[in-house]
């Protein structure tokens, strides 16, 4: 009763706190804060309320973003600004950032070599055939009229993943070590890549009316240069420089330093080559294997506990204390940057949430042109995780591909540019990402807890 109580008095002082920052004129940075505060305190509730009812966390930070996103339909215009605003935009994109660096670092490069062939066969397909779907088959038949170019645009979005939803959900229900995460996060990589190929293609069509293969080549092997290189070469100095740093200063600071650091820098390498900044992200965290940690902090809890059980055990024994210790500390990276996951990863998600317009909705014609095109994006990925393996739940691999999120919307955008992309095909689209990007995390979820059982 008392937690009623005090979310009946919490939800109108929250509802509140806009209108009465509005009057007082706060300016630009105030209102920032305030919007920040608003969508990290409403993302905490909304989270353990979809997950009380069976749902991930994600999807009731997306809900909410829905909500907030929508409210100027009910006449309350004060959310408005949030999803335009450039600061808050941009602290949306550190969160994906964020939580790509905290899924490599959760994930073993390993176990992603295990599945690699799979993974790239899977990121092949989840890429060929809803862009075929989309192109050739979906858009002239439920589309028909529109230029060649239009169709290849709309297969392009179809072809889209937005691998953070995805990867959210595997890490919030502790799953992501197991071979179907695996297969995703790595077929999720080549899907990227190639994502890129085909947007330049045929932006080039578009602009040129001819393409490139050298184009193509270039970027092909800037991807590839960039993944291997980072992760070799960052891989052979790890060892030296993080002995180097762990003797100058062992203490959890410097080891966030470090991690962070390499995130936000391999981010903004892959960025500036042309590939997303979240696979940078991605590639910065499997460089910190627990074999490439020792010395961080391990020297003190050795020194603490040898202190505590002095001559009581023998050498043998505090041999392996010594051992287990360091093997546990080897792990503390992956936790090190949890407490800044929690304030910029909602961000993102909520801001996800609130790109979607319900005012599509209101067009019967356009709904039900936008779900024969969202049953073709969403069967296009489904299929590529029958081509995962014996042994592997090609639902689950291919559930995990079929958010499209903020990256359908992406290339919606680019084509909406080059005005191969009209206002309703971009309407549809919109339905198109809305239907896959909150469809996903609850029937992956329930393909996560039936094969559980």
């Amino acid at each position: 009763m008392a937690k009623k109580s005090f979310l009946r008095f919490l939800l109108p002082a929250i509802a509140l706190l806009p209108a009465t920052a509005w009057a007082a004129g706060s300016g630009v940075i105030g209102e920032n804060l305030l919007w920040l505060a608003l969508i990290i305190l409403a993302a905490r509730l909304f989270a353990p309320l979809a997950q009380r009812i069976g749902f991930p966390a994600v999807l009731g930070e997306l809900l909410l973003g829905v909500l907030l996103g929508n409210l100027a339909l009910l006449g309350v215009g004060l959310f408005a600004s949030i999803a335009r605003d450039p600061i808050i935009q941009f602290m949306a994109e550190l969160g994906v950032v964020i939580l790509l660096l905290q899924i490599g670092l959760e994930t073993r490069l390993g176990d992603l070599v295990r599945v690699g062939a799979r993974a790239s066969l899977v990121g092949s397909l989840g890429i060929v055939l809803p862009f075929a779907l989309g192109a050739f088959v979906a858009g002239p038949l439920l589309l028909p009229g529109l230029s060649a170019n239009t169709y290849l645009f709309l297969g392009a979005t179809l072809a889209a993943t937005s691998v953070g939803i995805t990867g959210r959900v595997f890490r919030d229900l502790g799953q992501l070590q197991m071979p179907e995460a695996q297969i995703v996060l790595g077929a999720a990589v080549i899907d990227d890549v190639l994502g890129l190929v085909i947007l330049a293609v045929v932006s080039s069509l578009v602009q040129a009316g001819s393409v490139s293969l050298g184009e193509v080549s270039a970027i092909i092997a800037e991807a590839v240069l960039f993944l291997g290189g980072s992760i070799v070469i960052g891989r052979a100095l790890a060892p030296t420089l993080l002995r180097w740093l762990a003797r100058l200063d062992s203490s959890h600071s410097m080891l966030f330093s470090l991690i962070l650091v390499s995130g936000l820098f391999l981010a903004w390498l892959a960025h500036s080559i042309g590939l997303a900044a979240i696979i940078g992200a991605f590639a910065a965290g499997l460089l910190f294997e627990p074999v490439f940690l020792k010395g961080f902090d391990t020297p003190r809890l050795v020194q603490e506990v040898e202190a505590l059980i002095g001559d009581q055990v023998t050498p043998a024994r505090q041999t392996a204390i010594r051992s287990v210790l360091e093997r546990h500390s080897g792990h503390q990276h992956e936790h090190l940057v949890e407490p800044i996951g929690y304030f910029f990863v909602p961000v993102f998600f909520v801001l996800t949430g609130m790109q979607v317009d319900l005012r599509v909705l209101a067009d019967p014609q356009v709904v039900a042109v936008a779900l024969g095109i969202s049953a073709a994006a969403i069967v296009g990925k489904i299929a590529s995780g029958f081509v995962a393996g014996p042994g592997r739940n090609p639902w689950l691999v291919g559930w995990g591909m079929v958010p499209r999120g903020e990256v359908g919307l992406i290339f919606a955008m680019a084509g909406k540019g080059l005005g191969v992309i009209d206002d309703t095909l971009f309407s549809v689209i919109v339905i198109m990402v809305i239907l896959t990007t909150l469809l996903t995390p609850p029937i992956l979820t329930w393909l996560l807890q039936r094969k559980a059982r």
